[in-house]
């Protein structure tokens, strides 16, 4: 038994899944507003946010993050705020337009690799800007890792003053062309964070299908994880997720299989090291 209470992060929209792969997937303000209070009342404490244009490509618009995180304070009181400022989202500096928003949280991914159909580019000035201005909004980054390198890029980081600790790291695995899931990968993954960064909190997330399985691992090992329709459309092979909400309540039961405490808004931001709201 793992008493060490485990944070679920929900992913509730992104730059891929729309209505047509799954009707239950938010795409305007008011429908991720509502969903992903669903999800905070099942067990989620952070909520990964995207936004989306009128065609549901994803948007790096201010005015649109502000109104959704007005409307996640006034209706999941407590839960953390994390904005993406990932590339489907804008290109340069467009990427970090929401920060002087001053999220709790902001993805933030400190190298390149390949995505299914192109390169995930994060040249080294964007990554060093992005992590400028964090500092200067008092936002904490989450490091998304899609490879080992990012991992000790990210501590390299933290000790020279670009990166405020301790680091809270997100193993991304199956994003195809990117990390394969294999769990001697992901056991390396924990213990090298463990070595490098022995003050650092790590997430595990799945894509598609593995969405589960790093659900699985990461709760066992006694890591946090994320789950959610950005990442996974389905419950199973056969039947659509109904609702963010139900991907959370499975990430609950995990828990409740593992033995392990689901983190409350408030443990969250003590482990996180965030101010209460």
């Amino acid at each position: 038994m793992n008493n060490n209470p485990c944070i679920i992060c929900v992913a509730i929209t992104g730059s891929v899944p729309t209505k047509a792969n799954n009707p239950a997937v938010p795409t305007t303000i008011d429908e991720q507003i509502e969903s992903t209070h669903a999800a905070f009342e099942a067990g989620a404490a952070i909520a990964h946010c995207h936004v989306r244009n009128g065609d549901q490509s994803t948007s790096s618009d201010p005015e649109k993050f502000a109104a959704l995180k007005l409307g996640l304070e006034k209706h999941c009181p407590g839960m953390i705020v994390q904005f993406s400022t990932g590339g489907r989202s804008g290109a340069g500096h467009e990427r970090g337009g929401m920060l002087p928003l001053a999220p709790d949280m902001a993805s933030l991914s400190v190298g390149s690799n390949n995505f299914p159909t192109r390169v995930y580019e994060n040249p080294p000035d964007l990554v060093d800007w992005l992590a400028s201005e964090m500092i200067t909004y008092n936002v904490k980054p989450e490091i998304e890792a899609f490879d080992l390198s990012h991992i000790f890029q990210a501590v390299k980081m933290q000790k020279d003053g670009r990166i405020k600790g301790p680091l809270h790291i997100q193993f991304v695995m199956g994003v195809k062309n990117a990390m394969p899931v294999d769990r001697n990968v992901f056991d390396f993954y924990v213990e090298t964070v463990k070595r490098i960064a022995p003050d650092a909190t790590w997430c595990g997330a799945g894509i598609a299908s593995n969405q589960i399985v790093l659900n699985d691992w990461s709760i066992a090992a006694g890591g946090h994880t994320r789950t959610g329709l950005e990442d996974n459309m389905r419950i199973d092979r056969n039947t659509l997720a109904p609702s963010n909400a139900a991907l959370v309540i499975r990430a609950v039961e995990l828990c409740q299989k593992h033995e392990r405490p689901v983190a409350s808004w408030q443990q969250a931001r003590e482990i996180l090291q965030l101010p209460l709201r």
